[in-house]
C-alpha cells in the first residue's frame, strides 16, 4: 500500500510540473513572438495591424474550443444571450488590442510587470461588480506590488526602440496610456466571464467557442471598418516571416491554454498562480538577455518587490490549502469535472 501511495505521489507531481512546464515554456513563446512582431521590423519595415494578431489568436482559440467540446463530449450550442457575448468580446478585443498597441511604446518587461499591477484594479471591479470583499493582507499584497510597479516606471527605461519617434518620453507615456486601458478592459472582462458562468452554468469550452467565435468577428469588423483588412493580408503576402509568427503565436496561446486548464482542473488556482508567477519572472528575464532591454538598479530592486510580493501570496495561498478556514474554493481544483459547469470558474 505504501509502495502505491509513493508511485500515486509521483504520478501526481509528474502531472503537475508537466503542466507547470508547459505554462510557461508555451506563454514564454508567446511572449517572445509579441514582442518580435510588434517591436522589430520585417524586412526594415513594421507590422502595425494589432487587430490581425488577436484574429488569428481567436480564430485558432475557436477551434480549440470545438476539439475540447468534442472530446470531453460536451454541449457547444449558445446558452447565454448572444448579446451578452458581444458586450465580453468586445471589451476582450479591445483589451487585447491595447496590449499588443502598447508593445510599440514600451518594452515587453514593462508590458508584463503591468499585468501584476491589475490585481489592485481588479479588486476594486470585483467589489463593484460582484460584491466580492478582501482581507487586509490581499490589500497589503496589492499596495507592495502597486509601488513596485511605479518604482520599476519611474527609475529607469521603459520606453521601447520601436516608437513613433525618436522622443522616448512621448512614447512611454502613450505606451502607459495604452496598458492603463488594457487593464481596465482586461479587469471589466473577466467578471462578466464569470457572471456568464454562474447565469446560465455555461462549460468553460463552451464559452471559449462563443466568446472567441464573436472576438474573431469583432476583430474582423474593427479591421474591415479601419481598413486595415486588406493591408494586413498584403502586409503577410510581402513578409511570410509574419504569417508564421503570427501562426505561431497562436498555437503558442492555444497549447498555453491546455495546460493552463489541465492544471487548473486538477490542482486549483492557487498553484496555477505560483506557476504564473515564475512564469512572468522568467519571461522578464529573457526579454532582457534575448533582446538587450537596459535596466537600472532601482529598476531591479523594484522587480525583487513586486515578485517579492507576488511569491508571498502564492507561498501564503499553498500552505493555506490544508488550513479548515479557507473556503473551500481557495483550497479545492477549481475544474473537477469537465461535465459539470458549477465547479467551473472563468479562464478563456
Amino acid at each position: 500500500m505504501a509502495e502505491g501511495d509513493s508511485q500515486s505521489r509521483l504520478d501526481v507531481a509528474f502531472r503537475c510540473c508537466l503542466y507547470a512546464g508547459g505554462i510557461i515554456g508555451a506563454l514564454w513563446v508567446y511572449g517572445l513572438l509579441q514582442e518580435k512582431i510588434m517591436q522589430h521590423p520585417y524586412d526594415g519595415e513594421a507590422f502595425t495591424e494589432s487587430e490581425f494578431l488577436v484574429f488569428c489568436n481567436r480564430f485558432f482559440a475557436v477551434w480549440f474550443g470545438l476539439g475540447m467540446t468534442w472530446l470531453y463530449k460536451e454541449d457547444w450550442g449558445l446558452k447565454a444571450p448572444l448579446w451578452k457575448y458581444v458586450i465580453v468580446s468586445i471589451s476582450n478585443v479591445l483589451a487585447t488590442t491595447c496590449q499588443y498597441e502598447a508593445l510599440k511604446y514600451v518594452s515587453f518587461p514593462v508590458q508584463m510587470l503591468g499585468k501584476s499591477f491589475k490585481m489592485m484594479p481588479v479588486m476594486l471591479w470585483g467589489m463593484a461588480i460582484s460584491g466580492k470583499r478582501y482581507g487586509w493582507k490581499e490589500w497589503a499584497i496589492a499596495f507592495f506590488i502597486t509601488v513596485g510597479v511605479t518604482m520599476f516606471l519611474l527609475t529607469g527605461p521603459i520606453a521601447s526602440p520601436s516608437g513613433e519617434n525618436t522622443d522616448s518620453k512621448q512614447n512611454s507615456m502613450k505606451g502607459l496610456l495604452l496598458l492603463v486601458l488594457f487593464l481596465a478592459l482586461d479587469g471589466i472582462t473577466s467578471p462578466m466571464q464569470q457572471m456568464l458562468f454562474e447565469q446560465y452554468s455555461t462549460s468553460k469550452y463552451n464559452q471559449i467557442i462563443w466568446v472567441n467565435s464573436v472576438s474573431a468577428g469583432v476583430s474582423l469588423g474593427l479591421m474591415v471598418a479601419q481598413g486595415t483588412l486588406l493591408k494586413a493580408f498584403a502586409f503577410a503576402g510581402q513578409h511570410p516571416a509574419l504569417l508564421a509568427n503570427a501562426l505561431e503565436l497562436s498555437a503558442a496561446q492555444v497549447t498555453s491554454q491546455f495546460f493552463i486548464y489541465s492544471q487548473v482542473k486538477e490542482f486549483g488556482a492557487v498553484v496555477f498562480a505560483a506557476t504564473m508567477n515564475v512564469r512572468q519572472l522568467f519571461s522578464i528575464m529573457t526579454s532582457y538577455i534575448t533582446y538587450h532591454h537596459s535596466i537600472t538598479a532601482l529598476q531591479v530592486l523594484s522587480l525583487c518587490l513586486v515578485f517579492g510580493a507576488l511569491f508571498y501570496k502564492s507561498f501564503s495561498g499553498l500552505m493555506a490549502v490544508g488550513d479548515p478556514t479557507v473556503t473551500k474554493s481557495e483550497k479545492t481544483p477549481l475544474m473537477k469535472d469537465a461535465k459539470d459547469p458549477k465547479d467551473e470558474k472563468s479562464m478563456a
